[in-house]
C-alpha cells in the first residue's frame, strides 16, 4: 500500500502559478512511479503528468506541456507539480498517484495508477 498526501492547492489568478506538493509513504519511493491527475467540473479525471522511478523521464498531458513540470525528490519522499500561466481551464481537483512499474506516459494515461491521493483543489479565477 502507498499512502499520498497532497497540499498546495488554492485559488490564483489567471497567469498566476501554484506548486503542489505530495508527500509518500508505504512504498520504496524511489521505485515507484508518480504522477498528477485532475478532475474538472462535470468531467472526468484527466492525466496531467507523470515522472518516472529515477526522475529522469517526464511525461505530459499536452493542454500542460509548456506551462506544468513535475520533479521529485526521492530523498524526502515527495513530488512536485510546479505550475505556470495557469487559466481558467486548469480549475480542478488534482490528485497526486503512484504505480509500482516504471512504465509510460501513454500507459498511465491510458490505465491511470494504482494509489491514489485524496486531492488537493485548484481554482483559477479570470
Amino acid at each position: 500500500q502507498v499512502q499520498l498526501v497532497e497540499s498546495g492547492g488554492g485559488l490564483v489568478q489567471a497567469g498566476g502559478s501554484l506548486r503542489l506538493s505530495c508527500a509518500a509513504s508505504g512504498r520504496t519511493f524511489s521505485r515507484t512511479a508518480m504522477g498528477w491527475f485532475r478532475r474538472a467540473p462535470g468531467k472526468e479525471r484527466d492525466f496531467v503528468s507523470a515522472i518516472s522511478w529515477s526522475g529522469d523521464r517526464t511525461y505530459y498531458a499536452d493542454s500542460v506541456k509548456g506551462r506544468f513540470t513535475i520533479s521529485r525528490d526521492n530523498a524526502g519522499n515527495t513530488v512536485y507539480l510546479q505550475m505556470n500561466s495557469l487559466k481558467p481551464e486548469d480549475t480542478a481537483v488534482y490528485y497526486c498517484a503512484a504505480h509500482p512499474l516504471d512504465l509510460t506516459g501513454n500507459y498511465y494515461s491510458r490505465y491511470g495508477m494504482d494509489y491514489w491521493g485524496k486531492g488537493t483543489l485548484v481554482t483559477v479565477s479570470s
